[in-house]
């Protein structure tokens, strides 16, 4: 059943895939990782709060379970650019969250190493061999990036309306594992504290962090089980464990979690 308000929405969309951004003026562009999450979407809107002149960018797809909530929420209201209809030389300012990957970046990759480029990073994640430096850099080993930008909307005083709080919130719930991840920090408690006394929806949370897995999800799991061992070198427990299959499986770090 359409209602006017869902019709109202349908005509923001279809406004937002036709009008392209101006293509002859300097950007500042908010992107994250290839197959983004909600901490990655999270962290996108918040930075979108720090920087309100900026444009958003998906780098690539998205997973699954974000793309389900691209359709059933009002997501759109927060007027993601797809990709091709950003020239990406224009780019003055690139702002990256929940990533400094190199390789993880997709297009974005050919204009890092511009001289003129000014690049600031956001990141939750440790150090790896191909990661990026700019002249901005927050990284902190929180449970979430969405952590980080919170401490920073704070400080800042700056206002955060329900939905913005709710979609923030995904982020850290997500990749805390509910608060159940070794990596959670009392940070991260603090900053969902924050944002549900910002009207974060703990009810749209839930729905979207507690999805069931599927019989295929759960014959991988298996599988993933089965095959595990642990080894453990010079003090430090490893854990192996292998899969194949003949075809994509999305959201697979979903199965990750659940073998941890």
């Amino acid at each position: 059943i359409y209602t006017h308000v869902a019709r109202a929405r349908l005509k923001e969309i279809i406004k937002n895939i036709i009008l392209e951004p101006d293509k002859g003026m300097a950007m500042e562009v908010i992107t994250t990782h290839v197959n983004a999450d909600f901490d990655a979407m999270g962290s996108m809107i918040a930075a979108k709060k720090l920087y309100p002149e900026a444009v958003l960018v998906f780098p690539g797809s998205q997973e699954r379970t974000l793309r389900e909530f691209f359709v059933k929420s009002t997501v759109y209201i927060y007027d993601f650019k797809r990709l091709r209809d950003v020239d990406i030389n224009q780019v003055k300012r690139l702002i990256l969250v929940d990533t400094r990957q190199f390789s993880r970046i997709g297009k974005f990759q050919e204009i890092v190493n511009r001289p003129d480029l000014e690049i600031h990073i956001y990141d939750h994640h440790p150090d790896s061999e191909d990661d990026i430096n700019g002249q901005v850099m927050e990284i902190k080993p929180l449970g979430a990036t969405v952590t980080i930008l919170t401490q920073l909307i704070r400080e800042r005083q700056i206002r955060l309306t329900a939905e913005e709080a709710t979609v923030m919130s995904l982020g850290i719930f997500e990749d805390t594992g509910s608060f159940t991840f070794n990596s959670t920090t009392p940070e991260d408690f603090e900053a969902a504290a924050y944002l549900r006394r910002c009207g974060a929806d703990l009810n749209v949370v839930a729905d979207m962090v507690a999805q069931e897995l599927t019989a295929e999800q759960v014959s991988l799991l298996n599988e993933l089980l089965l095959s595990a061992r642990t080894y453990n070198i010079q003090g430090v427990e490893v854990c192996i464990a292998t899969v194949s299959v003949e075809k994509y499986v999305g959201d697979f770090a979903v199965l990750v979690h659940k073998l941890k």
